[in-house]
């Protein structure tokens, strides 16, 4: 069974999930040089916020294949790093999205009607409702920075209050804005225009800091400003001097650029901000769906399947990793097959889409043909996730070229070339069905079914090939399963494509090669 740890606390039916499909150590709480031990021997790691899942922690654990993050952000795992190594990255991105939503409507309420002071007075033994006079949602212009699945969620609520809804996002249409019934507008006009910003964008090389003292500045005398994203969106020195300035009428945070607060920050006791402890996500609902959400997918990541949503995942897509998941298997097995058969350096490929599948995004059997190359020959793991980066890393530089239609009986072709000149080779399959298909080798036309130990020879085309080649391998107690060949002209150069239920020796290939006509043989495990 694969072996999981969990460092962090995971809710019951998550630990459930996953101890029914594999060995799992819960030691919340792991740091240091004590995390890089624990992390050695074994295959996933599952954390939340307070692991931090570095480049050495990563490197410590040499049978890791996968991360998973319970809950949305993974700005605590070093992705890049992860990426490098071929782990998938994953989190449970969606469990949480109606309780972060709801989060940040609690802050909003809490803020327009003074509920965090007024229930101080009120325990302080006073009662002076005066002091507390609220203002209403209801009108308000909600401008909302990020409109994926929670600030999308957020809209939604919004128009329940009655209010006006503007957004920015640079990756969301106008027409999913109206959907959600909200205006996309750019930055600068969501920040003048708002009675109240809330942040839901990720956080990220462009969105650090984006909302700085200048951002601040732009927001209308007496805004508001809520964050339920992430705390390094946000200059908080910045937010305290306009505060302090009395340009904002409040903020309300959730999220903040070092967690737990510094004890010493003056965003604590300040008299216009309301703080808490990081709670979006928790619900006892959320905490359960985080949970479970993210153990089906450690451990459907170490069934080798595609899962959709990982964060370094070339696939993401539920929809595409129907499609395209079988021509994943068939792009590494082209490459696969193509390695053992070509003596040219890897240096350059060129994988060709034919058909309908070149309107898809292909990147992935790309990647899947690269890791079919490079696995046999490399020494490091290499899968869809980081294949690219092996690449690069060995000097492949790699094309892909998209073609509409296919001039074989086939409707969708991947074909895969390498090398130039005497050394240049090419292979080219198929699906029939799910099933892969060998329909094209060095320009020769075949169909193989590839699989198992396959023997490729190339060969002059005469009366008694095909007998002599079957007579050696019968001699060597080798069973031919299938047989194909191809040709351009009678009595021309031709190959022969043989599938076998046992691999080959050293002694009968070479025998085959000393047949009189035989230019190559090649083995193929595949």
């Amino acid at each position: 069974m694969p072996r999981i740890l969990v460092s962090d606390p995971l809710a019951g039916p998550g630990l459930e999930l996953l101890q029914a499909g594999a060995d799992v150590t819960v030691a919340p709480g792991l740091a240091g040089e004590a995390l890089l031990e624990a992390v050695r021997e074994h295959d996933a790691l599952v954390v939340r916020s307070a692991t931090k899942v570095t480049r050495e922690v990563l490197e410590a654990g040499a049978r890791l294949r996968v991360v998973g993050r319970a809950g949305v952000g993974v700005d605590n795992i070093d992705v890049e790093a992860a990426t490098r190594r071929g782990i998938v990255v994953v989190n449970s991105a969606g469990a949480s999205t109606i309780a972060v939503a709801e989060h940040a409507f609690a802050l909003m309420l809490a803020l327009a009607r003074n509920v965090a002071p007024a229930s101080a007075s009120v325990a302080r033994g006073e009662w002076v409702p005066g002091t507390y006079v609220g203002t209403e949602l209801h009108g308000k212009v909600l401008g909302i920075v990020g409109l994926g699945r929670i600030g999308s969620q957020v809209a939604r609520r919004a128009r329940a209050f009655e209010m006006r809804v503007v957004t920015h996002d640079p990756f969301v249409s106008p027409a999913l804005a109206a959907a959600c019934g909200a205006e996309l507008v750019d930055l600068d006009r969501l920040l003048a225009e708002s009675d109240i910003v809330s942040l839901h964008a990720p956080l990220g090389a462009s969105t650090g800091g984006m909302v700085d003292a200048s951002a601040l500045s732009l927001m209308k005398r007496g805004a508001w400003l809520v964050n339920c994203a992430r705390g390094g969106l946000v200059d908080e020195a910045a937010l305290v001097e306009l505060l302090d300035a009395g340009h904002l009428g409040g903020a309300a945070l959730d999220v903040f650029a070092q967690e737990p607060l510094p004890a010493a920050s003056p965003l604590r006791t300040h008299p216009r901000v309301l703080c808490t402890p990081h709670l979006g996500a928790s619900t006892r609902e959320a905490q359960v769906e985080v949970a479970t959400d993210v153990a089906r997918l450690v451990l459907a990541c170490l069934r080798g399947e595609h899962v959709a949503g990982a964060v370094n995942a070339p696939l993401r897509i539920p929809e595409e990793i129907a499609y395209l998941e079988p021509y994943l298997r068939l792009g590494e097995r082209l490459g696969r097959a193509l390695v053992q058969l070509t003596e040219a350096r890897l240096d350059a490929v060129e994988v060709t889409f034919h058909g309908e599948v070149a309107d898809h995004d292909t990147g992935s059997v790309t990647a899947a043909v690269i890791k079919g190359l490079l696995a046999p020959v490399s020494e490091e793991r290499v899968n869809i996730i980081n294949a690219r980066h092996v690449a690069r890393s060995r000097g492949l530089h790699v094309s892909e070229r998209k073609v509409d239609a296919s001039d074989s009986p086939y409707a969708n072709v991947v074909s895969v070339e390498m090398g130039t000149g005497e050394a240049r080779r090419s292979i080219a399959g198929a699906l029939v069905g799910s099933e892969s298909r060998l329909v094209r080798l060095d320009g020769y036309a075949v169909d193989v079914v590839p699989t198992g130990h396959v023997l490729v020879t190339r060969h002059v085309d005469r009366p008694g090939m095909i007998g002599r080649v079957g007579t050696i391998l019968g001699e060597g107690d080798v069973n031919i399963s299938a047989m194909q060949v191809g040709r351009r002209e009678q009595r021309g150069e031709a190959v022969m494509v043989m599938t076998l239920d046992e691999p080959v020796t050293r002694e009968v290939v070479a025998r085959l090669a000393s047949i009189e006509g035989i230019l190559s043989v090649k083995q193929v495990t595949l």
